[in-house]
């Protein structure tokens, strides 16, 4: 089945933030070679999917609002600002009907982070103390335990309403 590519038009069956063909050049331009090392098109397509649904985390954090209420990924959205780089003063709104490229790139960066495993494995119960012949760990309490992935949060976080533990607020 070919991949469904939104192209800011809001699509109901989009797959993808992003192309083979652009994760490809993406990649390309990076020396990344595991991914032009996958088997086919078809296993890069199946990346991109991994990544598109592992992108549902940032759902909350967002900016702005999907613009319509058929589409299956969040982008395009409206009400999106364009801020200064440097004193964050709101320089003009994203277009409603794009995918902006830096989300392109983060769908890109996660479809290569998806070869190596699920981007987001279930979890069990945090490991306190694990003993393996002379080794032991031992993780602290209240620590993730989850993968984070700094890189992709760097390059999403212009889009992010807010700081990272800010709330969305609405008004009635």
């Amino acid at each position: 089945m070919a991949l469904v590519v939104e192209s800011g038009a809001g699509l109901a069956g989009a797959e993808s933030y992003c192309s083979v063909a652009f994760a490809t050049a993406y990649h390309e331009a990076r020396g990344n070679t595991a991914w032009a090392a996958l088997a086919s098109d078809t296993v890069r397509e199946q990346q991109l999917r991994k990544a598109t649904d592992y992108m549902a985390v940032y759902r909350d954090r967002w900016a702005g609002y999907r613009a319509t209420t058929a589409q299956a990924l969040d982008w395009p959205r409206y009400d999106v600002p364009v801020k200064d780089a440097a004193y964050g003063a709101v320089m003009a709104y994203y277009d409603s009907d794009t995918v902006p490229a830096a989300v392109a790139r983060a769908c890109a960066e996660l479809a290569l982070r998806a070869i190596d495993g699920d981007l987001n494995e279930d979890l069990d119960a945090p490991v306190i103390e694990e003993t393996v012949g002379p080794i032991t760990t031992r993780y602290a309490q209240g620590t993730r335990q989850t993968k984070r992935y700094p890189a992709i949060d760097a390059l999403l976080m212009p889009f992010f309403a807010g700081g990272e533990n800010s709330l969305k607020v609405v008004r009635a």
